[in-house]
């Protein structure tokens, strides 16, 4: 196991310094010039003066340097002055940071309670009305996007009742909870229909399987068949693939956040990228392809622990 951990760790930083790569690349080949905004804009812009920001700034030498320059102070975390705010990025990013942590971890939250539940009802229920209610709700909601969700929500829920708000992340843990109810369930949305229609389908499989025909016939009782054979090997797919959904979420909550103005991470990109921040957009980049590949790779890892079939089979190999 320990061999095959460090496999996976080594390709985990492989995969980060590509990505980083990419990134950097990415944002240095956008349109505009990084030394006129770094140097206040086109007014009074002389020659001497742009080639004084290009040098400060290595602007001036190779692409491999610059990035190599780049990913050395990343590694130190130093990752440059906002164009746009004037500020160091790691205070920025830290100032929104726990904004977004909080939509997603309340996103998932929900996701995991309502699509693992409504996936094992609908298998354990196949075939009857409440399947059928299910899989037609599951549908609806995958089908509508996160951000059109967010505004039905805050129009109904928001202005027209009131129970919400829609604009902001509130102050301690129930003025955020309350908050960011609306935010969290629109993102929740489109991922509890994918997680209970693979709950439905790992559980179904499951419910199949040799050894729960044996112990129904042994004459076990239904609640102990379910919880001790069929959830028990359901389990390692569900929660590999709660945890893809909840990684693919740090992406995805610049919809979100833009529709409820919420001071996260999402917003900070958008606003750096119409604003030309580069290294805010480069940061903020970098922040959510880390994130995305760290959780997919803890969830790697730990599938061993959650299914003893793919430990045996990784001792074979």
């Amino acid at each position: 196991m320990f061999p095959a951990a460090g496999r996976q760790v080594a390709g985990l930083l492989a995969t980060l310094v590509v990505a980083s790569f990419v990134i950097f690349g990415a944002v240095y080949a956008a349109p505009g010039d990084p030394a006129v905004f770094l140097a206040g804009g086109r007014d009074d812009l002389t020659p001497e003066r742009l080639a004084v920001v290009r040098e400060q700034y290595h602007l001036d030498e190779p692409f491999l340097a610059q990035y190599l320059h780049w990913l050395g102070n990343c590694l130190r975390l130093d990752l440059g002055r906002s164009f746009q705010y004037n500020d160091e990025v790691v205070d920025l990013l830290a100032a929104r940071v726990p904004t977004t942590l909080a939509l997603v971890a309340y996103a998932t939250v929900l996701f995991v309670l309502f699509g693992v539940g409504a996936g094992v009802l609908g298998a354990l229920r196949r075939g009857t009305w409440a399947d059928s209610v299910l899989i037609g709700g599951t549908t609806l909601s995958a089908s509508v996007p996160s951000f059109v969700a967010g505004i039905g929500l805050a129009a109904i829920f928001g202005v027209q009742l009131g129970w919400f708000p829609v604009t902001g992340s509130g102050e301690g843990f129930a003025g955020t909870l309350h908050h960011l109810t609306l935010p969290a369930v629109s993102m929740a949305l489109g991922a509890l229909a994918v997680i209970s229609r693979v709950t439905r389908q790992t559980v179904v499989e499951a419910a199949g399987a040799d050894h729960v025909l044996v112990a129904r016939a042994s004459g076990f009782p239904e609640r102990q068949v379910v919880a001790r054979h069929v959830l028990r090997n359901a389990l390692a797919p569900i929660i590999t693939m709660c945890g893809l959904v909840t990684a693919g979420m740090l992406a995805g909550t610049v919809a979100v956040e833009t529709v409820f103005g919420l001071s996260g991470v999402g917003s900070l990109l958008v606003g750096a990228i119409n604003g030309h921040d580069f290294p805010v957009a480069q940061a903020v980049l970098l922040l959510m392809v880390t994130g995305y590949i760290v959780i997919t790779t803890a969830v790697d890892l730990a599938h061993p622990l959650l299914d003893a079939r793919v430990k045996t089979a990784r001792r074979v190999a």
